[in-house]
């Protein structure tokens, strides 16, 4: 079946049909990105949803001071997009990039809306992962404003376990709001007390 990872993704609950989504992708564009190409830049007006079959992306912003921020990544089977340009028109604070050759799934409100007629029930599955969604971010901004740094690396270890050893050490480190060096001490710690444990 061609691109299992979004058929996989959107047929998970077992409540949506397999083929009704294969005919729904077949209409999609799939964008081959590669390594350092953008999917949007700044000001730009973000149009999809970017849903990654295969590689990996990163969404960032950067401050006045030209320092990058990372907000998020998204390896294969992840979705990313800046809602507020999507949703609200609005010219995009932020930045989406290929960290490795990737092959793109481009997701339009065209999609969304003949899923959620084909299957009624996609609006409650959506609903879903929309608040769970809300919920991680949610958690992610208490961690930035009150964990610690070798906790906040750990968090970013469960939310993303196959990516560790694919993002340079640089931009885990903006992901977390922490210096690279604070991130080498760190991770020298945890072996430490892994051998002394």
């Amino acid at each position: 079946m061609a691109h299992p990872n979004l058929t996989a993704f959107l047929t998970s609950s077992n409540e949506i049909d397999k083929q009704t989504i294969a005919s729904l992708i077949e209409r999609c564009t799939v964008k081959k990105v590669k390594k350092d190409e953008f999917l949007l830049r700044e000001n730009e007006n973000c149009k999809y949803s970017f849903f990654v079959e295969d590689g990996l992306l990163r969404e960032y912003s950067i401050d006045k001071k030209g320092k990058e921020h990372i907000l998020s990544f998204a390896p294969e089977g992840w979705i990313v997009t800046d809602r507020e340009s999507v949703y609200f028109n609005q010219p995009s604070a932020n930045y989406i990039q290929a960290l490795e050759n990737s092959t793109v799934i481009l997701l339009d409100e065209q999609f969304f809306a003949s899923l959620a007629k084909k299957v009624p029930r996609f609006v409650d599955i959506n609903n879903r992962l929309l608040h769970n969604h809300i919920r991680h971010l949610k958690k992610r901004i208490k961690l930035l404003l009150s964990a610690a740094a070798e906790d906040r690396y750990l968090a970013f270890i469960n939310m993303y376990p196959a990516i560790v050893n694919r993002v340079p050490q640089t931009m885990i480190a903006s992901y977390l709001g922490i210096t690279p060096e604070s991130l080498s001490r760190i991770r020298k710690e945890l072996v430490n007390k892994k051998f002394n444990s």
